[in-house]
């Protein structure tokens, strides 16, 4: 059976830790049981995985998957994710991600539409007039 998590994401996560300074040693694991939808089957394993931070004292769970390894995985980078915010602020990823997608639904004012539009009608018009006489005809 294959592995859940690549190698690649597991070295870019403990790159990730590294940086951010999370230490095995600082974790505490644990293994619950799961709770929720899924049937018996979810009630019956310790496939959910609890993970305290003792430095930061962030609690983390995660039961997105039924691997135990893959839910290891989930909530180690959701700790890094949640101690990133937590220690940069706006310049987290999530910030600049959320203020990227703000930026690009964000209405144009009218000034700027017009801009665009006159912008596009002068190509239009400059490629109107490359055209060989007769080729559109």
């Amino acid at each position: 059976m294959a592995e859940p998590v690549s190698q690649s994401k597991k070295d870019q996560l403990a790159a990730r830790m590294r940086e951010l300074g999370i230490r095995e040693d600082d974790l505490d694991e644990s293994f619950i049981l799961g709770s929720g939808s899924g049937g018996q089957k979810i009630n019956k394993t310790a496939s959910c995985v609890q993970l305290r931070h003792k430095a930061s004292g962030l609690d983390v769970k995660c039961q997105q998957s039924r691997s135990r390894e893959m839910n290891r995985f989930l909530a180690r980078r959701e700790l890094c994710e949640k101690l990133e915010t937590r220690v940069l602020g706006a310049a987290s990823r999530k910030r600049q991600e959320i203020e990227k997608i703000r930026r690009q639904k964000r209405r144009r004012s009218r000034r700027q539409q017009a801009n665009m539009l006159n912008d596009k009608r002068h190509h239009s018009e400059k490629k109107q007039s490359r055209r060989t006489a007769g080729a559109g005809d």
